[in-house]
């Protein structure tokens, strides 16, 4: 590919920061100019790390807004900065600009990528905002010169539904993890307790519920068994749990809730297993992160969380909504030796390191680039 002006459209800046900078270091080392398009948040700090990165902050992007309007303004502002930057190519990341970028793009003529992160609450639940995010995807999707999905079953689910055709679509494994950040040094682990950690966004479709009843589940049989709850309330999304809900968890003398943090690692350190019972997911980072550190896990069987695990290798696998199965399955980790433990954290950073290093991820997105034109 010569060298192009290539343009990056996310949701946050949060999203671009801790997922999309593995493609932008690629891009910029193979000579090409990146634009990076989103809303301005906290970590805009990427910009001092990577100053080759020209950052336009988007007005008009309010990622849970159901305001047709808002979404028309948003539409004519990627309009208008698409004209003013004449990219080459945008790669669009998150469901507003997959859905008005591409619109955007298809209007001026421009090359544009969709890609897929995952179902986001409009797809994962019905309702009238299920009903026109699918309309809304079949009328821009075709305006993608390529759709790119983050796991197998969404690539599936789209193609489907019809709102994709699969000669244009194609999956890679997430975003990749950092290996060299996420590495096995050191050991926070605590010899006569066993730590089962939940780390992410608190809301019920990522099984924040499961967690502490399962919790609750095994207290009763377990003394050498603790819980902890890492990660903040993300109130724009209606799955966000409850305050009355984390109030009382926060009391629950089963669970240590530790609040929201900048640094996961310091927490997979500090924990035996990374449990994850999410509903659905794109691909779970967190999983990743806590494979590439040799910790074993636990997560569901559904959608990008199954492409993490291999059962009774790396992890284990339970049904989604079903604490009693994922009690099971911890109960099943505990009786466990150390060795066995250990053993499984080795496989999960083997697994890691020859599917989700973000180098690779980088290198076989970069070579679907390539195939534009």
């Amino acid at each position: 590919m010569h060298p192009k002006r290539i343009a990056i459209v996310a949701n946050t800046t949060w999203n671009i920061y801790n997922f999309r900078l593995n493609i932008i270091r690629k891009l910029i080392s193979e000579g090409h100019e990146v634009i990076v398009m989103s809303p301005v948040d906290n970590f805009i700090s990427y910009t001092e790390t990577i100053r080759e990165v020209t950052h336009i902050p988007l007005r008009h992007l309010h990622r849970d807004s159901v305001n047709p309007f808002q979404d028309f303004r948003l539409w004519l502002e990627l309009i208008h900065l698409y004209r003013k930057y004449k990219p080459d190519l945008v790669i669009h990341y998150t469901i507003k600009p997959n859905i008005y970028g591409g619109l955007a793009a298809r209007l001026l003529r421009i090359a544009s990528i969709g890609v897929i992160t995952g179902l986001g609450y409009s797809l994962m639940h019905e309702g009238w905002i299920n009903g026109i995010t699918r309309i809304l995807y079949k009328v821009s999707l075709p305006c993608h010169r390529m759709v790119i999905f983050e796991n197998l079953d969404d690539k599936a689910l789209f193609e489907q539904e019809r709102l994709v055709s699969p000669s244009k679509s194609y999956s890679i494994k997430g975003c990749g993890v950092d290996t060299t950040h996420f590495s096995p040094n050191g050991d926070g682990r605590t010899a006569d307790m066993i730590t089962f950690t939940f780390i992410g966004r608190l809301l019920y479709d990522k099984g924040v519920r499961e967690f502490i009843d399962a919790a609750h589940i095994l207290k009763e049989q377990n003394q050498n068994v603790q819980f902890w709850l890492v990660g903040d309330l993300d109130k724009e999304n209606p799955s966000s749990v409850r305050n009355e809900d984390l109030v009382k968890w926060v009391r629950d003398p089963s669970i240590y809730y530790h609040g929201a943090t900048d640094n996961v690692k310091k927490y997979i350190g500090r924990s035996d297993c990374i449990v994850l019972p999410s509903y659905r997911e794109g691909m779970p980072r967190v999983i990743m992160e806590a494979m590439a550190m040799e910790r074993p896990v636990i997560t569901t069987e559904t959608a990008g969380c199954r492409e993490t695990v291999d059962s009774a290798v790396n992890g284990y696998l339970v049904p989604v909504r079903n604490a009693d199965a994922l009690a099971d399955a911890m109960n099943t980790f505990i009786k466990l030796d150390e060795t066995a433990r250990n053993d499984m954290g080795k496989s999960g950073r083997k697994k890691v390191l020859k599917e989700f290093d973000d180098r690779i991820i980088a290198d076989q997105l970069y070579a679907l680039l390539m195939k534009i034109k």
